[in-house]
């Protein structure tokens, strides 16, 4: 039988996650999903767009097992984000629609909430739970904000980002996470109290 470390670099392999060269992943379980806290405000975005499409944002749920993904799940999750990240042109609110946080799915072209809006819905039409796709709000390493999309599952909480094809482990990547969509709400936010890598976590509150 694997121990620990040698079955979580099994799952490194499997996923496609990146792993520094020559070395095996090692996260502790404890961060493999992220800790969320309190209700929060909704982004002012989100919110117009739950206005036009009020079904998406009222599904509610009770807590459940998250599902353990497939390899043809994750073949299917990393065609996805490859596919939007290959065919959307980014652009900014302003170049678009002449204004800023406009949430909306893209045509050919958006910005990083865009990219996530279609991700998520193409998921969802794959038949992914919507109380697993989950819109997140980070910080760059720059300081910018930024959008990507959280999936929940057994194995953890992976990124679908329109800045990288990969579909990584939330903590593999560089950004600081501040708040997402709730698992138990589609039109509420909470917290993310692990936001941080390098125990930073005070500074997110």
């Amino acid at each position: 039988m694997m121990n620990g470390s040698r079955a979580l670099a099994a799952l490194v392999v499997l996923l496609g996650v990146s792993a520094p060269a020559g070395t095996a992943y090692t996260a502790p379980r404890s961060q493999l999903s992220m800790t969320t806290g309190s209700v929060t405000s909704q982004p002012i975005g989100h919110y117009e767009f739950c206005r036009l499409h009020r079904d998406e944002c009222s599904i509610k749920s009770k807590p459940a097992a998250l599902p353990r993904l497939t390899p043809h799940g994750w073949d299917v999750v990393r065609g996805i984000n490859q596919t939007v990240n290959s065919t959307i042109i980014p652009v900014t609110d302003a170049e678009a629609y002449g204004r800023e946080e406009v949430w909306a799915y893209p045509v050919d072209a958006g910005d990083c909430e865009d990219f996530v809006l279609l991700k998520r819905k193409k998921l969802m039409e794959a038949g992914f739970s919507a109380t697993d796709l989950l819109i997140t709000v980070v910080r760059k390493p720059d300081g910018e904000g930024h959008a990507v999309l959280t999936l929940r599952s057994a194995q953890g909480d992976f990124i679908l980002d329109n800045l990288n094809d990969q579909v990584e482990l939330w903590t593999q990547t560089p950004y600081t996470y501040l708040k997402r969509q709730a698992s138990f709400d589609t039109g509420r936010w909470v917290t993310i109290e692990n936001g941080t890598t390098d125990v930073m976590v005070g500074a997110l509150k």
